[in-house]
């Protein structure tokens, strides 16, 4: 393993409330030292003034799309794009071909990440049996072989007895049922968010209300059952307030909002640009500043990429037909740097909080901080970096991005996984693809 500092950056730890410049060294894949002004001839040493040097992020939903979606992305060039995006862990979502609703799947995937040797990948197994929503699956047979939670995500678990057993069953791992909130009949052939914007844009409309059923449904089942109920994705005012009385009832609810969801507001489809068109929908002004104060008060505690990358040939379509799902990994940190850092809405580490303590917690994950002993796992971010996304350039094969051609500021200009830097100043270190 590589031994080396990194110097004179602002370390940022918001699981110890550390702010402060320090040199890290790096030894043997973990942190030997945290300390000022750090001395040991003969070490490689990384300039860091000016930079954050903060916890590896992790980003607990990502779409993989491999096995069988291999023309849209693979678990390398996922990683790789992870990696570019500043993130060291990354949980991969079930929906794949086949899913993964067995162990099978789940060792594949593990595999197959380890040969990549980028970031860590957490698999999820799906609620229910070839994502049906009429059986769940076996979940005791995934959990042990490495599952880090269970989700349906792409379709939602419309029966209600299933949803129940799920939560049920898995309080005897510890595990979350991460839910994809949506009521299919209430979404029916809709294609973007139901409001002044679908009118004049002669689109049909998917209401807010059938995000806010299925949220208002899982809440009271996990009051019911007592289990850890994780809603993906949430995109509205409503949503938030159902999360706002079920934190306040004390059920175990926990909840992650997307960059996309974060910035972007239905205006945006205005252009018919596909990469728009994602499963929720962008919403409007009051729904997205509702969860934007969400994010900054805590009450939604992660931030996840939902990274769904698609072909050209998928996403080239009209509207109507083109898949949902944005490629996300490589623009993450650097939109929401800008949303809610640059606006003043959130202080840096507060959102470092959201990329590190609230996915650690919710997955049960022993990352998300930076001390000695722990296993170097580091994200630096130069706060003042600006750059213009070039979607072409994506390490993923998806570049259906609605925020190509935009400059920001706030980009990941080092990766650092277990000690080894895959990913610095922008660019995959050629000696790890």
């Amino acid at each position: 393993m590589m031994e080396y500092i990194l110097k004179g950056g602002l370390v940022i730890d918001p699981a110890t409330g550390l702010e402060k410049h320090l040199d890290i060294h790096v030894q043997n894949g973990i942190i030997k030292a945290m300390a000022s002004d750090i001395k040991e001839k003969g070490l490689e040493t990384y300039d860091l003034q000016g930079k954050i040097a903060a916890p590896g992020f992790i980003d607990m939903h990502v779409h993989l799309r491999e096995p069988g979606g291999e023309a849209h992305e693979t678990i390398l060039t996922g990683c790789a794009a992870a990696a570019a995006g500043g993130f060291t862990t990354i949980a991969a979502m079930p929906n794949t071909r086949p899913c993964a609703d067995n162990e099978a799947v789940i060792e594949l995937v593990k595999a197959r990440a380890e040969k990549a040797g980028l970031v860590r990948v957490l698999p999820i197994g799906t609620i229910s049996k070839g994502q049906k929503g009429e059986e769940i699956s076996e979940i005791g047979s995934m959990y042990r072989v490495g599952i880090a939670a269970v989700s349906d995500d792409g379709k939602p678990v419309t029966n209600s007895e299933v949803m129940r057993r799920a939560l049920e069953y898995t309080k005897l791992f510890g595990i979350p049922v991460i839910s994809h909130c949506e009521d299919p009949y209430l979404v029916a052939d809709g294609y973007m968010h139901e409001g002044y914007w679908s009118t004049v844009l002669g689109l049909k409309g998917i209401p807010a209300q059938a995000e806010e059923t299925m949220v208002a449904r899982d809440i009271i089942l996990a009051s019911l059952t007592g289990g850890k109920l994780h809603l993906a994705h949430i995109s509205t005012r409503g949503s938030v307030e159902l999360l706002k009385f079920a934190k306040a009832q004390g059920i175990e609810v926990t909840a992650e909002a997307t960059p996309h969801h974060l910035f972007l507001t239905d205006e945006e489809v205005k252009g018919y640009n596909t990469s728009t068109k994602v499963n929720p929908p962008l919403r409007s002004t009051e729904h997205v500043e509702a969860v934007r104060e969400a994010v900054r008060a805590g009450l939604i505690q992660c931030i996840a990429s939902d990274h769904a990358p698609w072909s050209l040939e998928e996403k080239e379509q009209e509207y109507a037909k083109a898949p949902n799902g944005i490629s996300g990994l490589e623009t993450a940190v650097p939109v929401c740097w800008h949303t809610l850092i640059s606006s003043g809405k959130m202080s840096p580490r507060e959102l470092i909080a959201r990329f590190t303590t609230g996915p650690a917690a919710v997955l049960g994950l022993p990352y998300g901080r930076l001390e000695e002993g722990a296993a170097a796992d580091i994200t630096v971010i130069d706060p003042n970096l600006k750059k213009q996304v070039k979607a072409r350039e994506f390490y993923s094969k998806g570049k259906n991005s609605p925020v190509d051609g935009r400059a920001f500021r706030g980009w990941p200009v080092m990766t650092i996984v277990g000690g080894k830097i895959v990913m610095q100043d922008g660019r995959i270190k050629e000696d790890t693809l």
